[in-house]
């Protein structure tokens, strides 16, 4: 175990202070440290046999490079990219404002829901907030919403789009972890519409609190509120197919996936909003985000190897045996982890530090992998909007520049409040089988 943290405590030295991205410090120090156990030591560094290091390295690359399951990452996000091009963001939104726009704080409630209706489509929370900054923020300052409300309700259903499916975080999971995304993909669409109501509540709160925080909006008939719909039927025909057949076992994933992606470009050339520049930047964009994703990816895998083989997994498992604690009590531990890491790192780099080492401590507990998986990405959203390092508050901050990032965290509050409500909710309940997806595949 020595050995294993020594490494994860240079890791934090390289990520933290020296800076140098997370992909290749992860693939530094697993490289190194996988050659320390092999015997590495600075007596004989200029001869050692760097052999098996080197070899791990390079399967673990070209492994990667030719994993078919993992050509659903990239098709994703070109379905997302397409879709956002499509204009989506706008017709979600005014579909969302024409049945909620009217209540106390309802231009907020028209935010969570066509953030969490285009986050099942894009698939990033990032892209989410940004898109919808630029869609949501002119009317509500139009209505005279404090700036606090405005952007809080549009970070906080940003983070929806982590969870729920398809999801680029679920995949990465159950790619690292070896579980079925399909059963990942059924078990986070109940806890993702939980959020959404949560999100509706902690609205709701703050507008009973301060009502001049969120005035209503204008009122629609409802002829006008159905044909506010008729903008996202395509959208939601092609949902209905991607998750449908996933859920049903008509397709795989990585098949679902294509089928996204082609019924996103009819989608855009039916709206007319394709041309050959947009086409070339939608493409440009998926294979840099891919690579990005690709390489961090690699440098997780070669960073496990080396904590497998120093036997951190095993070191550990048999330290908390040695409690006598029960087992539920270490998911806590291990949450409050999550949620202190969540105030330094981003999402992606807090999930993949952390499941080579708490993945088969909880495989081996006798805990769902599905249900543990769910759990993760929830605390990964709340680490989205928590201080001080909630990247979802920085990209608005970057975004709307004339509101400053100590406003954004302020009025988030409420929505993290019931985020941690969510978390305890299906960490208590999942375990009764409330959503776990074994109840409809296993």
């Amino acid at each position: 175990m020595e050995t294993a943290l020594i490494g994860f405590a240079i890791l934090l030295l390289l990520i933290v202070v020296v800076r140098i991205p997370i992909a290749f410090s992860m693939g530094i120090v697993g490289f190194f440290g996988f050659a320390a156990v092999q015997g590495l030591s600075f007596d004989n560094f200029t001869d050692f046999n760097w052999t098996p290091s080197i070899s791990m390295a390079a399967k673990r690359i070209v492994d990667t490079a030719q994993e078919y399951s993992l050509s659903v990452i990239p098709l994703f996000i070109l379905m997302g990219n397409l879709v956002t091009k499509s204009g989506l963001s706008q017709e979600l939104y005014r579909a969302s404002y024409a049945f909620l726009g009217h209540r106390k704080g309802g231009l907020s409630m028209a935010t969570v829901v066509a953030c969490g209706g285009f986050s099942a489509i894009c698939g990033s929370s990032l892209a989410t907030s940004a898109t919808m900054a630029k869609v949501a923020m002119p009317p509500m300052r139009k209505y005279g919403y404090a700036d606090s409300l405005a952007t809080a309700s549009i970070a906080a259903g940003g983070t929806l789009g982590i969870l729920i499916p398809p999801s680029v975080i679920l995949v990465i999971y159950g790619l690292l972890t070896e579980t079925s995304i399909r059963e990942l993909f059924a078990a986070g669409f109940i806890p993702g519409m939980l959020g959404i109501l949560l999100y509706l509540v902690a609205v709701r709160y703050v507008v009973w609190r301060k009502p001049e925080d969120g005035p209503c909006g204008e009122k629609f008939t409802w002829p006008e509120r159905l044909e506010a719909l008729n903008g996202v039927w395509g959208v939601l025909i092609l949902f209905s197919i991607v998750m449908g057949g996933i859920y049903l076992g008509v397709f795989t994933p990585t098949e679902a996936a294509g089928i996204g992606a082609g019924g996103a470009f009819a989608i855009a050339l039916f709206r007319k909003s394709l041309n050959f520049g947009g086409l070339f930047d939608i493409l440009t964009d998926t294979a840099r985000t891919s690579a990005m994703l690709f390489t961090v990816l690699i440098g997780a895998l070669i960073f496990s190897n080396f904590i497998n083989r120093a036997g951190l997994p095993a070191d550990l498992l048999a330290l908390v045996s040695g409690l006598d604690v029960p087992p539920m009590m270490i998911i806590f531990a291990i949450l409050l982890i999550y949620v202190v890491l969540g105030m330094v790192f981003e999402s992606l780099s807090m999930l993949l530090l952390t499941i080579p080492i708490f993945f088969p401590l909880v495989q081996e507990l006798g805990f769902d992998l599905v249900w543990f998986g769910i759990v993760v990405v929830v605390v990964t959203e709340i680490s989205l909007i928590t201080p001080p390092v909630g990247m979802n508050v920085f990209v608005l901050s970057a975004v709307l520049r004339d509101v400053k990032a100590s406003t954004i965290f302020k009025g988030v509050t409420p929505f993290w409040c019931v985020d941690i409500i969510r978390l305890i909710l299906i960490t208590l309940i999942a375990p009764i089988s409330l959503f776990l997806p074994e109840l409809l595949y296993r």
